[in-house]
């Protein structure tokens, strides 16, 4: 597998757990979408803060598979692939890992919309920089 166009460590921590210290999925949906922005904004210097001011990239679809559980205090290694650029569009793998343990993988469609909700077009400088971003078909 190619390397990931950006990855985070997140440390589990209580407040995604449940009263047993397993995380909470909906918790994990929200370590995706925490990724996902900080991807936008340290790997592409396009921050959700200046997006959502005129524009938006709400999330279309997704679909993902809960591997295995993880606890309070696990150490998990958040990875993401772009696997299609579309004109308005990406979708991206994503995945979580503890040590050689896969926790969830997740497949996503983001589209980019302009002010009114409508899809548009990524800006030119951002669809060129995702591009670069862009993993090979084995990702």
């Amino acid at each position: 597998m190619t390397e990931p166009a950006f990855a985070k460590d997140q440390k589990v921590l209580f407040r995604h757990c449940d009263p047993a210290g397993i995380v909470f999925f909906p918790r994990y949906f929200e370590m995706m979408n925490d990724l996902v922005e900080a991807f936008f904004d340290e790997a592409l210097d396009y921050p959700f803060e200046q997006i959502l001011k005129t524009e938006g990239i709400p999330t279309a679809q997704i679909e993902t598979r809960f591997v295995r559980p993880s606890y309070h205090g696990d150490r998990l290694r958040l990875s993401l692939w772009v696997l299609r650029l579309r004109n308005a569009s990406l979708t991206y793998r994503m995945t979580a890992t503890c040590g050689d343990e896969l926790r969830f993988e997740t497949r996503a469609t983001l589209v980019h919309v302009d002010g009114s909700g409508r899809s548009s077009p990524w800006p030119e400088a951002l669809s060129t920089l995702l591009k670069t971003k862009e993993a090979p078909d084995d990702a």
